[in-house]
């Protein structure tokens, strides 16, 4: 499996990103290793909170909830999934599937030694990450889904009934195609219009500013050409199998199978302005156990960004669960 290393000089003085970088070394399923970087904040004692990040972006998303998760007292761990961010990025979109992927995450789990955690995942985070958590339950003590989801291929009336809520049901599959027929993404300028959602809907009055230009420029600098994209290139086609080996439906049914028993807390912060996923907490309110009960929240008009449009209300939120414990 052919590699590329993103340059550390690409990651020097970001926007809001002070973050010192941390890697471990994972087995690639071909008989090599992938370098995985993950940021490390917080007491090295205490346990800690694992954010996932989805497609397109990397850890530098979680740059403003960070602090003060820290500041609570908690250890926070933010990993780039392979081919993102700092770490290794095959060159080949034929190197990646769902399952290699659900695979990485839960041998990121095991080799940072992730235990007592609080896994809060959002995007490709909650549905590659749940199934990787699931294999893992006794490492996990709650679960928070920020925009996220995870289908069921038994019950798809489930997905069916969350997209027909959607001011767009088909907004996934155009993003498919998009990616499909892409071959340089401008992460930058995807970013800058995913996080403008909402000024054009009437609520300008409290939605954040789109991001900065340093910012967004942020979000693209893992990328310093094409040749690094192929990741980001090819996941949206990863929900249906790649080759003979790519177990996906598989995967998502033994997840559920762990979920729809999973008495531990798991909370829903959702931002209801999401075409694809903003309904998708109904899913997972209903039909998982530790959902019962918890305080889950809707960020009303919000977008699939919400690290990025309320990061003060979701800390509160962790901080809130973790503390009722």
């Amino acid at each position: 499996m052919k590699t590329l290393r993103t340059p550390d000089s690409q990651f020097e003085n970001l926007s809001g990103y002070p973050f010192a970088p941390h890697y471990v070394e994972i087995d690639d399923g071909e008989g090599g290793t992938l370098r995985m970087h993950y940021v490390d904040e917080g007491p090295s004692d205490a346990n800690p909170v694992v954010l996932l990040h989805g497609q397109p972006t990397w850890s530098y998303l979680y740059r403003k909830m960070i602090p003060g998760l820290v500041a609570a007292g908690h250890r926070v761990i933010a990993p780039d999934l392979i081919g993102f961010g700092r770490s290794d990025k095959p060159t080949e979109k034929s190197d990646y599937t769902y399952t290699r992927h659900v695979d990485w995450i839960e041998r990121f789990f095991l080799a940072a030694d992730i235990k007592h955690a609080t896994l809060f995942a959002q995007d490709w985070g909650s549905i590659a990450g749940l199934a990787a958590v699931t294999r893992h339950p006794e490492r996990f003590d709650r679960i928070v889904i920020a925009n996220g989801g995870l289908p069921d291929p038994r019950k798809l009336v489930r997905i069916s009934a969350a997209l027909a809520k959607s001011p767009n049901p088909d907004a996934f599959g155009q993003w498919q195609k998009f990616i499909a027929a892409s071959t340089d993404l401008n992460i930058p300028q995807i970013m800058q219009a995913a996080t403008a959602s909402g000024v054009e809907d009437g609520i300008a009055d409290f939605n954040p500013p789109p991001l900065t230009d340093e910012e967004a420029a942020a979000y693209g600098v893992p990328y310093p050409d094409s040749s690094y994209q192929a990741g980001a290139l090819i996941f949206p086609a990863l929900v249906t199998p790649q080759n003979d080996d790519d177990d996906v439906f598989g995967t998502w049914m033994a997840a559920w199978d762990v979920l729809e028993h999973w008495e531990k807390p798991f909370l829903c912060l959702y931002g209801n302005g999401d075409p694809v996923l903003g309904n998708f907490d109904e899913v997972f309110i209903e039909f998982v156990p530790g959902a019962k009960g918890q305080h889950h929240e809707v960020y009303e008009g919000r977008g699939h960004y919400i690290q990025e449009e309320v990061p003060d209300q979701l800390v509160e939120a962790v901080n809130r669960l973790i503390a009722a414990g």
